[in-house]
């Protein structure tokens, strides 16, 4: 949907008396005028519309750039819980101005490039190439990088001494290992990650729906399991250990605003007010900011909100 889209008043015929339309007319001008008087006082009466994309962490992001951009004296319009499908097509169809977006998804879904491990590089190749075809700028990215990784449960991660991917495979085949199934057959599932650490050799594996990954292990029916690198349950560290990818098998997904390049010619300063948000995002950070929606049942505009206010707030 447009959001931009205008609604355009009906024409109203008052029984062909000329006097009413007079009145229209003048009443319509007095209304430009006073439109226009109001745009030459300030520079910053485009609404700007930031999108999300449908899930937790999306939407957090999403909220502290609103409230950043409110802060600093913009009218904001939020276009949130938009399919991660369509998100990048809103974007270049004029639906929203930006929204945050990860430096692998670009380069893999959206741009079809081969797999690039380095994150500068990542970064730098996405930034090239959305100019280049779609008139999108990549701001500055952010440390934070919602990735994939490898979770094993704390107690057996420190039994065994597995804190990387590496020590992990030492250890498979003492190890029970959680898939989700697509997870075994990817590309960037076990079969990359196969091609740079070896064969994993697991005491067991078993398929289990990824909503129940986490429970999984919480009830020790596993050790180890896929998850995102910035999932919220990794918050609670006593019972999960996020695996460090030592030999950089999967591709990094840092955080970072796109955004339309119109706007960024029209208000300059939109990308330093998102920049100062990018860079008080790390991965940690984010998980955490997750772990309150998703593990404390807190709403996403109250996490947002918090963190702004402690972490960006001019006042």
């Amino acid at each position: 949907m447009d959001m931009r889209m205008r609604k355009r008043e009906k024409e109203k015929k008052i029984n062909g008396k000329k006097i009413g339309k007079r009145i229209a007319a003048a009443a319509l001008g007095g209304v430009m005028v006073l439109s226009l008087a109001a745009c030459g006082d300030s520079g910053k009466e485009d609404v700007i519309r930031v999108g999300s994309k449908d899930f937790t962490e999306g939407l957090i992001v999403a909220e502290i750039y609103a409230l950043a951009l409110e802060d600093a004296g913009y009218e904001v319009d939020r276009v949130f819980n938009i399919a991660g499908s369509v998100v990048h097509t809103s974007l270049i169809n004029d639906e929203i101005d930006l929204y945050p977006e990860y430096t692998g998804t670009g380069l893999l879904s959206v741009l079809g490039m081969d797999m690039i491990t380095d994150p500068q590089e990542v970064y730098d190749t996405v930034k090239e190439e959305y100019e280049k075809q779609f008139q999108l700028t990549w701001l500055d990215y952010s440390k934070a990088s919602d990735g994939q990784g490898l979770a094993v449960r704390t107690e057996v991660a420190e039994e065994l001494g597995i804190r990387t991917i590496s020590d992990l495979q030492k250890h498979a085949s003492e190890l029970r290992f959680a898939s989700q199934g697509e997870f075994d057959e990817r590309e960037d599932g076990l079969p990359g990650l196969e091609k740079v650490y070896g064969a994993f050799d697991w005491q067991s594996s078993k398929v289990y729906d990824s909503g129940l990954k986490y429970e999984v292990l919480k009830n020790d029916e596993a050790d180890v399991t896929p998850v995102y690198t910035t999932d919220g349950p990794l918050a609670q560290t006593e019972l999960y250990t996020l695996l460090e990818d030592d030999r950089h098998a999967w591709p990094p997904y840092n955080l970072a605003p796109v955004v339309r390049d119109e706007v960024l010619e029209a208000h300059p300063d939109v990308a330093d007010v998102l920049n100062e948000v990018s860079a008080a995002l790390d991965t940690e950070t984010v998980t955490q900011l997750n772990a309150k929606v998703d593990v404390e049942k807190e709403e996403y505009e109250d996490v947002a909100e918090a963190f702004f206010e402690e972490n960006l707030s001019g006042e």
